[in-house]
């Protein structure tokens, strides 16, 4: 496993003692390091540094002249949306070398992170085409007939963007896109275990023409995040992560009323009606339950199967989870890679702990596997209990549950029984009888018979999962601030 990612950290192409302010890449002031080991190896094979609040306030201070003095707020959005569509073409000519760091960070198959690059542009692409959205004229009459009103989308200031480990490219790209869009600038924070591979996007936005100071990046630990979340200089803060750590960011934000996006933990489900073709189900079980090794917010880890075909829906689970390919992430056969840390490989195996103390049927895997990875074998846990921890809590892992119901409402009831609301889907050959039910699931989105994230439509959870819209134009409008300017009507 040396690949492209290695060789770009031996030449020092990533600057690993420096942070990126103000257009160049600056050496930390913090003396701390933040070691990147690789989870399919146990090796130490990188490092970054931990920002000390020197760092950030020279970060946050970057990005607050780049939003008062500087051409990139005051550019039409037409023009903006230009050097976004540069920063897309950036980003695709590092897609090979992009892919190999991110895999070797967080452990994700290649035959995941091949995509990021592709992915990412895509993203940068659509919010381009919504610069006709910021400039269009919105002119809306009085209902009395007195006047009207002009409607304005201004650029908010300078957005602080903190992003999770389990997709460290794609979850940074969907915030700063379309803070880019609206005129913003930012200062973006990786999740520690991952902070080499965005590297990758802050030279692609260099290199795209984006100016100095309005895309800014720090790495380092939690302190850090809180120290960006309560600068004063941030107008807006938006973070992909746990439900725990946005509950702190949510209680700061609201004290300092300051607006914030938060995207959290999911507990989705996915309902088998009765009159499933498993043979379909079965060709986007993995991507729609266990993506990324289980390691998704939004995938439906509990599988909610009828009773009439029970033991038939399990066998078909334990069948598809145990023939996917485990091993080694830069093999593109390889479908399930490592857990992506030790904190995490921890908390799945208490979690099979739990399961096995209270009963759970482990249909195929369950135990850690030998070697200096943090492998666990693909799990299928069947005769699940609304009560159990696997059945409550987010596993974060390569684990799916399975439950018996016996009519469509308590399926709906069973569902709709967590704090969560992130994620769903309904699998069925009648496609009008799933659009019916996926309407009664309480989440911010539910796929019929699989699930994928739409850049054109909100994504964004209910409850516990979140607040705040991701994609689409309403995901662009968090980024904006709206003024009405009344005037008297024209004649």
């Amino acid at each position: 496993m040396t690949g492209a990612a290695e060789t770009d950290y031996r030449r020092g192409a990533w600057h690993p003692e420096d942070h990126f302010i103000d257009g160049a890449w600056t050496p930390s002031i913090g003396t701390g390091r933040i070691d990147v080991v690789d989870p399919a190896t146990g090796e130490t094979w990188g490092s970054a540094p931990v920002a000390a609040p020197e760092d950030v306030e020279a970060a946050m201070r970057a990005a607050r002249r780049a939003f008062d003095e500087g051409p990139w707020p005051r550019m039409a959005p037409s023009e903006r949306a230009e050097v976004l569509r540069r920063f897309a073409a950036e980003i695709e000519a590092r897609a090979d070398a992009l892919s190999a760091t991110n895999t070797r960070e967080n452990g994700s198959p290649v035959a995941e992170t091949a995509g990021a690059a592709a992915n990412a542009a895509g993203i940068l692409r659509y919010f381009a085409g919504l610069a006709g959205h910021l400039e269009r004229e919105d002119v809306r009459p009085f209902p009395s007939g007195a006047g009207e009103s002009v409607v304005r989308r201004d650029p908010l200031g300078v957005c602080a963007l903190i992003a999770p480990w389990n997709f460290p490219i794609n979850l940074v790209v969907i915030k700063l896109a379309p803070a880019l869009l609206a005129g913003n600038t930012v200062v973006i924070k990786p999740a520690s275990p991952t902070p080499l591979s965005i590297r990758h996007i802050v030279e692609a936005a260099r290199a795209a023409g984006v100016p100095a100071g309005v895309v800014n990046l720090v790495t380092g630990n939690g302190r850090t995040g809180d120290a960006m979340v309560r600068h004063p200089l941030v107008d807006k803060v938006a973070f992909t992560g746990s439900t725990e750590v946005g509950r702190r960011i949510a209680a700061a934000c609201g004290e300092l009323l300051r607006p914030v996006t938060l995207e959290l933990g999911g507990k989705s489900a996915a309902i088998l009606l009765d009159d499933v073709d498993l043979d379909a189900f079965a060709g986007v079980f993995v991507r729609s339950c266990m993506r990324n090794s289980g390691q998704t917010c939004y995938i439906s880890t509990r599988i909610l199967a009828p009773r009439s075909r029970y033991e038939e829906i399990v066998a078909r689970i334990t069948e598809v989870v145990a023939g996917a390919p485990q091993g080694d992430p830069f093999d593109p056969a390889t479908v399930f890679g490592p857990v992506a840390n030790r904190a995490q490989y921890e908390s799945v195996l208490a979690h099979l702990a739990s399961a096995r103390e209270e009963g759970a049927r482990f249909a195929t895997g369950g135990d850690p596997l030998p070697g200096p990875g943090l492998f666990i074998a693909p799990t299928v846990l069947a005769d699940v209990a609304p009560g159990m921890r696997v059945a409550r809590e987010e596993i974060f892992g390569p684990v799916v549950t399975i439950q018996p119901y016996r009519t469509v409402d308590e399926a709906v009831g069973i569902a709709n029984s967590t704090p969560f609301g992130l994620g769903g889907i309904v699998f069925s050959a009648d496609e009008e009888r799933a659009f019916g039910i996926a309407e009664r699931v309480d989440s911010g989105s539910v796929g019929v018979n699989f699930f994928a994230s739409n850049h054109a439509a909100p994504f964004g959870g209910r409850h516990d999962s979140g607040l705040g819209v991701e994609y689409g134009v309403e995901g662009l409008e968090q980024y904006v601030s709206f003024k009405s300017i009344h005037r008297a009507a024209r004649r």
